[in-house]
């Protein structure tokens, strides 16, 4: 009996050990991932779609610290962000957005970086059997029911897009056959489905290994609409500037400026 009672004695404070054992090493593994597993909000403008996942993608290898990311209208975030939105970066297709959310005190002083310059082309799906290589004119045909593009009320390609074919003088024969994407991304996938003829989309979509397989393009001239002029800034509400900071620097280093570049965009100097 004794030797029963002292083996169950033994078992209490092996089982005891084993559960102290068990919450020191739980505390360190926490500590661990609350260490390592920093997360940054991203909100981005649509045309960045495959470039800034690649980015992402490669600063998350380097760094280890874990990104979620929004894609959407540039005006959108704007009005979000103005209304408390917990993002920590915004990357804006017009910088004029990031300056006025910094004029009226939304952003970290001094963090407003302008990263690139945009591009728009005229795109068509293959199936639709569209010679894009005609330029803007093509939009007079009356044959193409549809003509896809970014609402230009809170989308800049949008605006650039009708900028273009006011350019051209095409803009009073296409406007009632204007379909309006939410996005830039949305706009692409109109055309890409064959729910639309033909579209204005950004470059750096056009280039996406998806989109460059699916349908071919024909550049509109930089002259031909307002300089798209892309600005990014951290949010001062953010409780990770720290780690916002280190994204925008990471995008601004070789690698970032490599990917950036192979999507069509114009880089500042």
């Amino acid at each position: 009996m004794n030797r029963l009672k002292h083996l169950m004695r033994l078992s209490s404070c092996a089982m005891y050990f084993a559960v102290i054992v068990i919450f020191v090493c739980s505390i360190g593994v926490s500590s661990v991932v609350a260490e390592g597993g920093e997360e940054i909000a991203i909100a981005a403008a649509s045309d960045l779609n495959f470039a800034i996942k690649e980015i992402i993608a490669e600063f998350e290898k380097v760094t280890g610290k874990h990104v979620k990311l929004s894609l959407g209208s540039s005006g959108n975030f704007y009005a979000q962000i103005q209304n408390g939105a917990p993002f920590d970066l915004y990357f804006s297709a017009d910088i004029g957005y990031p300056k006025k959310l910094e004029e009226a005190g939304f952003t970290v002083p001094g963090s407003l970086y302008r990263y690139a310059v945009g591009r728009i082309v005229l795109w068509t799906n293959h199936d639709s059997h569209r010679d894009v290589s005609k330029g803007m004119e093509i939009l007079r045909d009356p044959a193409i029911k549809k003509i896809a593009i970014a609402n230009p009320k809170h989308a800049p390609y949008g605006r650039a897009a009708v900028a273009a074919m006011e350019h051209f003088k095409v803009y009073e024969q296409a406007k009632d056959r204007l379909v309006l994407g939410e996005n830039i991304s949305q706009t692409a996938q109109f055309i890409e489905s064959g729910n639309c003829d033909v579209g204005v989309i950004a470059l750096s979509l056009a280039l996406a290994p998806t989109m460059r397989s699916h349908g071919t393009y024909w550049e509109i001239p930089a002259e031909a609409h307002p300089p798209l002029e892309q600005g990014a800034a951290i949010i001062k509400s953010s409780k990770h500037q720290d780690a916002a900071k280190q994204f925008l620097t990471f995008m601004q280093g070789d690698k970032g400026q490599e990917i950036m570049t192979r999507y069509g965009f114009t880089l500042p100097q």
